[in-house]
This record gives C-alpha cells, sequence and structure tokens, in this order.
C-alpha cells in the first residue's frame, strides 16, 4: 500500500474524492494579459494545506498581477471548499507521516517523540512511553493500522468538548434534536427552531444511523463546533445586512494612506500591486500623488523621497479592473496633485477614458443636491476628491468657470512643505488647476479646515477637510462632540503624521468614535492598528464601508466618547468571557525543532476611553497542539456599539518581549454568545490552518 493511502487511512481520510482530487492535482491557465496564457500543473501537498505548482524556473519575482483560472476541472476552485474538509485530521496525517523518517507505514517509540515536537508538544519520556505502550496492543514495538487510529484518537480527545456533550445528550448518551435545541437556545442564546436544528445534524451528523434518527453524536459534534455555525464572529453579520442607502458621510470608510507604496515613506517600491492589495482588504479610498513624468505621462510616487515610480495611467488601468471585486460600493480617488496644467489635462483624460461610464462627472439627479447619495446608489462608480475651481451648483448652470486658475494646495502636500521650510517662507502656495480635472470632483471638493464654526457657515455638504494625525486626535480628544456634529453633515479625512517615515500607523478608534468616515492607514504596515482596522470592516460583507451608530448621525445626539452621559449610546453591557483552550498552535521558531511555545492569552478591548481594558491569562509550558487555561475574564462595556474585541496567542518568553503566534480581532456587536471557536490569523492577516481558541462567551445587560 502507497505511503499516502496508509495515512490517510489511518486518520480516516480516505475514501474523500475532494481530497483525492487535490492531492492528485490539475492543470491552471496562468493569465498575464489577454494574450499572453501558460498552462501550470497545480496540487496539494502533503501537508493538505499548500499548494505546489510545476515549474523549471527559478522562482524571481513578478512585477505583473497575476489570476489564475480553472482550464478544465471548474470543481477544483469552485465546488471543493478546502476549510470544509477537517483540517484537524489533515495537519496531524500530515505531521504523521514527515514523522515516519524510515517510511514502512509504523511509529517507532524516537518517532511518535519526533511526531509529538513536529505537532508543538512537548512531553516527558514517560508520559511518551506510557502512551506508546497504550496504543502498541500488538505488542510489536511499532504502532500500525489499527494501533495509529487508538493513537489519533487519544491524541485529539478533548474533555471540554465531551463535558459539554454529557451536559446535554440527554437521550441514550447522544443529542436528539430536541437535546441539540436545548443546547442551542439556552447555551449559544440562538432563537432557532427545530426545522434548523434539523437541518444541522444533516450537515454536520458523520454517522449514517444517528443522521436517520435524526441525533447528533459526539463526533457530529465536534464538526459542528468547528465550523461557522459556532464561531465567535456571527454569521449574521457576514453578508451586506446594514442600510445602504444613506448619505455617504453616514458610514466609516476603509481607507489607505499613500496606498502606492508597498514598504517606508523614503525609499519603498510604488506599485500597482500595493493598490490591487488594499482594495482586496476592502479599502474603498486610496490615495494617489501625481507628479510631472517623462514624455508627458504623470507618475506617482511620494514626491521629494527615493521611492520609486509608477505610470498615472498604470494605477488607473489597475483600479479599474480590481476596484469592485471585493466589494461593489464606491471607491474614492483622493488625488493630491502636484502636476503641471499640461500633464493635469493628462490626468483627467486618462480618468475619462478608462473609467469611462464608471467615473462620476456630474451630480446624481437633475437639480443641485443638499446632501450626499448613498453607497447603494454609487455602486460601481469612482468619485475624485480633490480640488474644484469652483461650486458644484456651477455643474447645473453651463460651468463658465476658466479653463484654468489658481487653488490652495491639498493641506496634506502644504504640510510637507511647511516642515521642510524655515519659518520665515511659510505662506499658503496657490497652484494652477486644470478645468478638465476640476470638473471631475463632484462629492469630494478639498478645502482647508479653519473652525467648526467657519466650516458650518461656510462650507457646502461636499466641501471636505482632510486633517493631519495630531490635529485629528487633538481634536478628538477636546472637541469630540463638536466633531462628531460636523462628520454628520460632512466628510472628514485624517491621514498619518509626515514623521511615520516608516509607515507605521496611528490609533484609528479615537477618530471613529468622533464620527471621522475617511480615516486613512497605510495598509502595507502590519500592526495593532491595521487589525483594528480590519476587524472594523470585518462585518457587513467586508464591502469597506460600515454603517455609523445613529448617535453619531442623529443631529439631536449630544454623544461625548470621554464624558458619557445617559443617552442612546449607553447600552452597558457586562462581558463574562472563559478562555478554555487552544488547538495547534503553529510553532514560532521552526528551525528549531526542539522549539515548543509556552502560550498565553491576552484579550484586549478597544473603545470609548471608559472601555479600553486587557487582561490575560497565566502561560502554560510546552503545549502548543491543545493547551488548556479554563480562565474567566470579566469585562464592563458602556458603548458597544463603538467597541472592538481583540483576541493576542503570544509565546511567552521570560527573557524578552513575547512572540506573536496569532490573532483575531472583532467587533463586540459581531460577537455569539456560547461556546465558540475563534481562528487565529498570522501578523498580516493570513488565516492560519486548524488554529484556533476554544471561549465561551456571554455577554449580559449590566445592571
Amino acid at each position: 500500500m502507497e505511503k499516502n493511502a496508509v495515512w490517510v487511512d489511518a486518520c480516516g481520510l480516505d475514501g474523500d474524492p475532494d481530497l483525492q482530487f487535490l492531492l492528485k492535482g490539475g492543470n491552471l491557465i496562468k493569465v498575464k494579459s489577454r494574450s499572453w496564457r501558460k498552462t501550470r500543473f497545480f496540487r496539494l501537498n502533503d501537508d493538505c494545506k499548500t499548494m505546489w505548482q510545476q515549474t523549471s524556473k527559478t522562482f524571481k519575482r513578478d512585477s505583473g498581477c497575476k489570476c489564475l483560472f480553472l482550464a478544465k476541472k471548474q470543481k477544483y476552485i469552485s465546488s471543493v471548499n478546502i476549510q470544509s474538509l477537517n483540517q484537524t485530521k489533515s495537519w496531524i496525517y500530515s505531521c504523521m507521516r514527515k514523522a515516519d523518517k524510515n517510511s514502512d507505514n509504523k511509529m517507532t517509540l524516537k518517532e511518535l517523540k519526533h511526531f509529538l515536537r513536529q505537532i508543538n508538544i512537548e512531553v516527558s519520556d514517560s508520559y511518551a512511553e506510557m502512551l506508546f505502550q497504550k496504543c502498541d496492543t500488538s505488542m510489536s514495538g511499532t504502532l500500525e493500522g489499527s494501533e495509529i487510529k487508538l493513537f489519533y484518537d487519544l491524541l485529539t480527545y478533548r474533555k471540554e468538548v465531551d463535558m459539554i456533550y454529557a451536559k446535554y445528550a440527554h437521550t441514550n448518551g447522544q443529542m436528539s434534536s430536541g437535546d441539540l435545541l436545548n443546547f442551542l437556545q439556552y447555551e449559544q442564546r440562538e432563537p432557532v427552531s427545530l426545522e434548523y436544528v434539523q437541518n444541522l445534524i444533516e450537515k454536520y451528523e458523520v454517522d449514517e444511523t444517528a443522521k436517520q434518527n435524526k441525533y447528533m453524536s459526539k463526533d457530529g459534534f465536534l464538526m459542528y463546533l468547528n465550523h461557522e455555525e459556532c464561531s465567535i464572529f456571527n454569521p449574521a453579520h457576514k453578508g451586506i445586512y446594514q442600510d445602504m442607502r444613506q448619505p455617504l458621510n453616514h458610514y466609516f470608510i476603509s481607507s489607505s494612506h499613500n496606498t502606492y507604496l508597498m514598504g517606508d515613506q523614503l525609499k519603498g517600491a510604488s506599485s500597482t500591486e500595493a493598490y490591487i492589495k488594499a482594495l482586496t482588504k476592502s479599502c474603498r479610498c486610496v490615495e494617489l500623488d501625481c507628479w510631472d513624468g517623462a514624455n508627458g505621462e504623470p507618475v506617482i510616487y511620494h514626491g521629494h523621497t527615493l521611492t520609486s515610480k509608477v505610470l498615472f495611467k498604470d494605477v488607473i488601468k489597475a483600479l479599474k479592473e480590481y476596484a469592485f471585486k471585493t466589494s461593489q460600493y464606491p471607491v474614492i480617488l483622493s488625488l493630491e496633485n502636484h502636476c503641471s496644467v499640461e500633464q493635469q489635462k493628462i490626468m483627467a483624460y486618462h480618468l475619462t477614458s478608462i473609467l469611462g461610464s464608471a467615473l462620476l462627472t456630474h451630480p446624481l439627479g437633475d437639480q443641485m443636491p443638499n446632501t450626499f447619495p448613498g453607497p447603494e446608489e454609487l455602486k460601481g462608480r469612482f468619485l475624485i476628491k480633490g480640488k474644484r475651481l469652483n461650486k458644484l451648483d456651477a455643474a447645473f448652470n453651463n460651468n463658465t468657470t476658466e479653463d484654468v486658475d489658481s487653488v490652495s494646495e491639498e493641506d496634506e502636500a502644504a504640510e510637507v512643505k511647511e516642515a521642510e521650510q524655515k519659518p520665515k517662507d511659510k505662506s499658503s502656495k496657490k497652484i494652477k488647476l486644470a478645468k478638465e480635472l476640476s470638473d471631475l470632483v463632484i462629492y469630494c471638493k478639498s478645502v482647508h479646515f479653519s473652525t467648526f464654526e467657519h466650516s458650518r457657515d461656510n462650507h457646502s455638504f461636499y466641501e471636505m477637510a482632510s486633517f493631519k494625525e495630531s490635529k485629528a486626535m487633538n481634536l478628538a480628544e477636546n472637541s469630540a462632540t463638536a466633531f462628531i456634529h460636523h462628520n454628520m453633515d460632512k466628510l472628514s479625512r485624517i491621514y498619518p503624521a509626515g514623521s511615520r517615515t516608516d509607515s507605521s500607523n496611528y490609533n484609528p478608534v479615537p477618530l471613529w468614535n468622533s464620527g471621522c468616515q475617511i480615516v486613512a492607514l497605510n495598509f502595507q504596515t502590519p500592526c495593532k492598528e491595521m487589525d483594528l482596522n480590519q476587524a472594523r470592516f470585518l462585518p457587513n460583507g467586508k464591502c469597506g464601508y460600515i454603517l455609523k451608530p445613529e448617535f453619531q448621525r442623529d443631529p439631536a445626539s449630544q454623544f461625548d466618547p470621554k464624558n458619557l452621559s445617559v443617552g442612546p449610546w449607553l447600552q452597558k453591557k457586562t462581558l463574562h468571557l472563559t478562555i478554555i483552550s487552544a488547538q495547534q498552535l503553529p510553532k514560532i521558531n521552526k528551525d528549531k525543532q526542539t522549539s515548543i511555545v509556552d502560550p498565553l492569552v491576552r484579550v484586549e478591548i478597544y473603545g470609548v476611553p471608559a472601555d479600553n481594558a486587557s487582561k490575560q491569562t497565566h502561560h502554560i509550558d510546552n503545549n502548543g497542539f491543545n493547551p488548556t487555561w479554563n480562565t474567566n475574564f470579566q469585562f464592563t462595556v458602556h458603548v458597544p456599539e463603538l467597541a472592538l474585541v481583540r483576541f493576542v496567542v503570544e509565546d511567552y518568553d521570560a527573557a524578552s518581549h513575547n512572540d506573536l503566534v496569532g490573532l483575531y480581532t472583532l467587533p463586540f456587536t459581531s460577537m455569539q454568545n456560547g461556546y465558540r471557536h475563534v481562528p487565529l490569523l498570522t501578523k498580516r492577516g493570513s488565516l492560519i490552518p486548524s488554529a484556533g481558541l476554544f471561549v465561551h462567551i456571554m455577554a449580559l445587560d449590566a445592571e
């Protein structure tokens, strides 16, 4: 028997047609352009998590964008959901095969110890020997066949799941439909029907007899616990569920700063790839710093630095192709214009010719609006943010503005120059603006901010200011209520301080608390701030738009995040949270075979100042496979609609800083009560296969 077959059989994956198809592999077509297409062979690696590509060339970075399309078997990417495979079995199966050093389809005691280190668990020699002897029923000195299956069952046994199952399995030791209904209604706080329960049994029960009797066995229950219905993230929030017809300024909008950069602000590469990456992360406002380029073609880069340059037209082409693949809702192009009039006209030409009808060039409707349209009305459209020579009313009055006139610089550009100038040289510089580019600015006209009173009395709804980080934080700290009311009528954009040359980020939460919509971050930098940003935009279909709470949209509201008074925002909750266990945490130091993690879990709350909190478990020595804490936490959350909950798993180190193992962040209002599985992500936001936390959550109204 082939080695693959032996280990697949031992782990219970034999006969799985989807897995067999993936392991066998198939042809895909690599597409670089309309004319460049090559066939490539791909198959699932033995680890059942990564893909292998057949190639005759050494790897080099491809500057172009790659898309893979199925050549023959559409099933490869559409019908087969790799996550639906039993990832625990897949992962352990892979590690067992690697531990079988001599490929004899048997496991010696030495190989068992090696295997345990591979799956991130350190045990004493005596425990390893005890486990081995317990499974070696044939007393042959090796484990094979059914003995490996017994070893697998002992290894993956979860006492905490057994206890939960036993508590509710009141029908001949199994969960009947009624038992499962009780569990879901009482423990999980889900108002579901018996029909829903029976559908769950049909979906997850692995035993046909139990399924026919409408029972859920322990294996079926474990399967359910590891799938979407039992995730900490509420599946009802996975798709678009919010009202998308409110005015545009009533939403938080996922926004990127200096989107073109792949790295730092001084010498990093500029690339269309950076825009594509941001768009795939649901970003809906991207930035374009535009400068005169060679041969009459404008370029995008961070001016007066060593960052590389990318053609403006190439960026617009990439935006046209990728803007609406992740989300159909509008994309704002924030222009920082440093170009000559001649190249501004080229910019306008590229925008109109490449984007075509997707580019909004006139207000919606046949008369001057007094508020923004909603994301739903603007689906599939590009909005230009930039300077405009006149008021928007001119779009309805035979726009007769001069072809060229002077306007002040963008605030962010002026700030950079101000930092470079001597104090006596400081002045507001004017730039020439071409009418062709000016006319493309409809709902997002850039203006300078003076005071909230000045904006209220002098600026129309479509005239918006950009605030540097320090100015915005100061307003959020000292004038939050006024800031919130300003944002009820207008859009506000926040950008990082010029001193953040390393592309680090500021905390976006205080700005969201103040109702700011376009809180621009450096998307290329993995950090806590980007975790919070991705969590804010995790619900509502990851569409890049989140409807602000009503108390940030109601003109009668007096909400102040710093000084909480009685009002609709005050929905005080007590969060009871138990960190029960973790499963299959990845090894941090993969180069060192004996390196085993000592995990701890920290839970952080971010929201209004009164809600900010952090608590952590003790660490578990030498166990990344199935550590158990059973640690209880209690948090008080005053404004749940603005709160985010962050789970961080770290490898404890007494001598230096802890290393990150994995993390997951989500809005407080998107958490489900009850026993829940928490997936874990890398610092760059990629899912860690098989790894996760098991927790119990109960958010109750506070007294």
